[in-house]
């Protein structure tokens, strides 16, 4: 009676195990399939620890000097993401560049966009040697252009006081901006 039993039981955990596989569509293929590690698109083909570039104008002259901790290239997108990039951009007139810093950053294809995230920090000093600070969480970069654009929160510290804003356009050669909305400003009147 109890063999009887145990054989009724195994027979039934056996059907149960048949009808649970054919409910959730199991196949002995699907379940020998490896799934892959890592997208193509964050393959990374190689990397570089301290880099540096360097890039001079037409006439010789210095552009811009770039510095990171480290930069990784992905293959598929071309795309190069940066460590702590730190840029150097120089204007075409002798005046003291623009000083760009971030946590860490990704450049675009042949490098004219630079997309800079987390404590992004743009210094320049003027010819009486004023600081001039702008801060944001995110800003895109376009060396080429030496332009500087964002939608984020902004924070400009200069001689006279502090502006804030929600976005900016940052046209770095003629050092000019334009805030986008939300301006507020404490001055100091001298």
């Amino acid at each position: 009676m109890l063999r009887k039993l145990l054989l009724t039981l195994s027979f039934g955990l056996a059907a149960l195990l048949v009808a649970a596989l054919g409910y959730w569509n199991l196949n002995p293929e699907s379940l020998l399939e490896q799934k892959p590690q890592a997208s193509a698109d964050n393959a990374v083909d190689f990397y570089v620890i301290n880099a540096k570039s360097v890039e001079y104008q037409a006439d010789g002259s210095l552009h811009y000097e770039m510095t990171s901790d480290k930069v990784e290239h992905l293959k598929e997108s071309d795309k190069s993401l940066v460590t702590k990039p730190d840029l150097l951009l120089y204007r075409a007139t002798s005046q003291l560049p623009w000083h760009i810093q971030s946590e860490r950053g990704e450049v675009a294809p042949g490098g004219t966009e630079v997309e800079l995230i987390d404590n992004v920090r743009i210094a320049r000093t003027d010819e009486k040697n004023r600081p001039t600070i702008i801060t944001s969480s995110r800003m895109t970069v376009f060396p080429d252009k030496e332009f500087a654009q964002t939608q984020q929160a902004v924070r400009i510290e200069a001689a006279n006081g502090v502006t804030t804003a929600n976005g900016m356009k940052a046209y770095l050669k003629d050092s000019r901006v334009l805030l986008l909305s939300n301006v507020r400003g404490q001055h100091e009147v001298r």
